[in-house]
């Protein structure tokens, strides 16, 4: 295998949501392409500037669960938006989910409260999911929202034109995040590493507020953030997940409790995404109007993005749910990724991923559209 077909996924960690989020990882030679197949399976995103926040009182408040309903967390990323369009258009309610949508400013208090037991259900990268899971979690994926096809990248100032120019520059990025692993998969693929850089860490809307300040040479950060760093003069993008295929892979994770206690409503939850889907088939420049907003940006930044994340069909979902031998399977996908975060120190031992996925309900989705 050549380095080219190594894949990576979302990683772990601080991530803001979509107004502050995600990515990381490193490795012997060895162990890089065999790594780098796995890694981008742990990946995938409101810059500060764009996106109104909530104060720490409403994230509290977001964090409380209500009851009777199925509190989803989401934040700032592509394929996550199509969340906000279920909402404002009914599709949640037509679906028979009760849903109480909570945005969060940062990912990675997703995450945490996710764990934490205050939402049942979350927005997130695998490779977070299985660092979770990792860390003691009980949590299942029961949906594929998108693979990150671009949209995560690494942006620089003028002057660098390969990523052995970023040798001795200022790199910003949310420190153990996908975009950190981003930075360090391509460092890796050009014979660099991490030292050979000046990390700077810091949250994914700062790190873009700080590269287009000048503060900094260059910054991994996800969609929206990406827009607002490409706004410094003479910037450009060195490499994104797009030369990494198959490796950020974002999902629906809930509580394996609460798909235990509440399948019905995981299930109208899953029929509402794909409903949802298929709304932005029909209504595209309604829903695209709608996801501008969250995001933050003007719709043009907004379409954009299109082509940088792949929401997945139900067709996909099947097959990703699929055993396979590369990074298009979520079972080897997973695996790889576990085997990784334990060789770079992100885990202190490898989680049984075998009870991670629940298919049982994109299946009941499709033998239901198949009647």
């Amino acid at each position: 295998m050549n380095i080219e077909q190594i894949c990576c996924d979302r990683v772990n960690s601080n991530l803001p949501a979509k107004s502050s989020v995600m990515k990381i990882r490193s490795l012997l030679a060895p162990l890089l392409l065999f790594i780098l197949t796995l890694s981008l399976a742990a990946s995938c995103t409101n810059p500060a500037v764009y996106i109104q926040t909530t104060t720490e009182t409403e994230s509290a408040q977001a964090a409380t669960s209500s009851e009777g309903k199925i509190d989803l967390g989401f934040s700032a990323w592509p394929g996550w938006f199509p969340w906000q369009v279920a909402q404002e258009q009914g599709i949640f309610k037509a679906s028979k989910a009760s849903v109480d949508l909570k945005w969060f400013d940062g990912y990675l208090e997703s995450i945490s409260t996710l764990t934490a037991g205050q939402i049942d259900a979350n927005s997130q990268t695998l490779g977070d999911t299985v660092n979770s899971v990792s860390g003691g979690a009980d949590q299942v994926v029961v949906l594929v929202n998108d693979n990150s096809t671009g949209n995560d990248k690494i942006i620089v100032q003028a002057g660098i034109n390969s990523v052995a120019d970023l040798k001795g520059k200022k790199v910003a990025a949310e420190e153990g995040t996908v975009d950190h692993f981003l930075l360090l998969l391509g460092l890796r693929k050009a014979g660099l590493k991490p030292e050979d850089i000046q990390f700077i860490p810091l949250e994914t809307g700062k790190a873009a507020s700080a590269f287009v300040a000048g503060q900094v040479d260059a910054c991994a950060v996800f969609a929206p953030f990406t827009t607002q760093a490409l706004k410094r003069s003479g910037s450009t993008e060195l490499f994104s997940s797009k030369e990494f295929p198959g490796a950020i892979s974002d999902h629906l994770v809930v509580s394996r409790k609460f798909a235990y206690e509440h399948p019905e409503q995981v299930q109208a939850l899953v029929n509402s995404w794909f409903a949802t889907l298929d709304y932005l088939k029909t209504n595209q420049a309604k829903a695209y109007e709608i996801m501008a907003k969250r995001a933050g940006v003007s719709l043009d930044e907004y379409k954009e993005y299109a082509d940088g994340t792949r929401l997945f069909t139900l067709e996909e979902n099947l097959k990703a749910f699929q055993p396979g031998n590369n990074m298009t399977s979520l079972l080897y996908a997973a695996e790889e990724m576990s085997k990784f975060l334990v060789d770079v120190g992100l885990a202190k031992q490898k989680p049984n991923i075998t009870l991670l996925f629940d298919d049982r309900f994109v299946k009941a989705y499709a033998q239901n559209k198949a009647t």
